[in-house]
């Protein structure tokens, strides 16, 4: 049974990478092309390929994300250019199809819905991939191989070569095209930062009462939540006190803090969100041991 259901989460996570690279390509070949709006990545380099030479895009994405793979299968690992073999050959595949059969089809001629709708494309396609546990590849693969083995961060790497690949089509795009395609860029990394934390974020509480024993007995049947207590002592009495640490839901919030205040009305709670939480009970699993009875 259990590896069945490895099974499906595989093909599960294979479908969603297929459908991320074709969200991408509907992207390229609906707002980005069409609007010739200035773009980072492979895609940006496609694009400049293509004005100076006539190369079709999904032609030299195709050979450009071959070259990539083969670079990151040589420097990062075969484990890694597995993650990277769907999307080396889907994502050209995708681009080809759909110029193929709508690429002569305009959704809008506005320059400014082709940049909203690029960028959410862009963004939410990376962002499908990335949470697959797969890699979109392509320019993606140097700034990866430049932090292995010379220590430059990835987010730098990627900054400098959007920004040359900008620069490389500025030379054959009007003002108007080069903001918007700057704003394209801000928008598509703004939506991938914001889905790959969607369902992550948290709420930490820490707990402050004298009636801490049963805020955490609460807390732990009827919410179902572990509670971490640390030892503290409060700054003005110097009272020795128990500190709860629980991390909830955002639905689960409301829920916490009606439940603490029905214990203990004066009871001092602080809320702050937490990015992402791992371990048992969000990423992995809850597990459930029996109490020992102490001698």
């Amino acid at each position: 049974m259990e590896v069945l259901m490895k099974k499906v989460k595989l093909l599960i996570d294979i479908l969603i990478v297929i459908l991320g690279n074709f969200i991408y390509a509907a992207g390229v070949v609906f707002f980005i092309l069409p609007s010739e709006l200035i773009t980072g990545g492979t895609t940006g380099i496609a694009i400049s390929i293509n004005h100076f030479i006539g190369l079709p895009v999904s032609y030299f994405v195709l050979g450009f994300n071959v070259c990539m793979f083969l670079l990151g299968f040589i420097f990062l690992g075969k484990n890694f250019a597995l993650t990277t073999l769907i999307s080396t050959f889907c994502y050209p595949f995708a681009l080809g199809l759909l110029q193929k059969w709508g690429g002569e089809y305009r959704v809008t001629d506005d320059i400014f819905i082709c940049t909203l709708f690029g960028g959410i494309c862009i963004g939410a396609s990376i962002a499908l991939v990335i949470r697959a546990g797969a890699s979109t590849g392509g320019m993606d693969i140097p700034p990866l191989i430049l932090s292995k083995y010379v220590r430059v961060p990835v987010s730098l790497s990627l900054y400098i070569a959007d920004c040359f690949i900008l620069t490389l089509q500025a030379a054959f795009s009007d003002k108007e095209k080069i903001l918007y395609g700057i704003v394209l860029v801000l928008i598509y990394s703004i939506v991938l930062d914001r889905l790959l934390m969607l369902g992550t974020n948290k709420m930490q509480l820490k707990i402050v009462s004298d009636r801490a024993e049963d805020i955490k007995e609460a807390i732990i049947s009827e919410i179902d939540r572990g509670v971490t207590l640390l030892h503290g002592r409060t700054g003005y009495l110097e009272k020795e006190t128990d500190i709860l640490l629980s991390v909830v839901s955002n639905r689960e919030l409301y829920k916490v803090e009606k439940l603490v205040h029905q214990i203990d009305e004066e009871a001092f709670v602080m809320i702050s969100r937490v990015s992402e939480v791992r371990g048992r009970g969000f990423s992995v699993g809850k597990k459930y041991l029996n109490k020992q009875p102490s001698n």
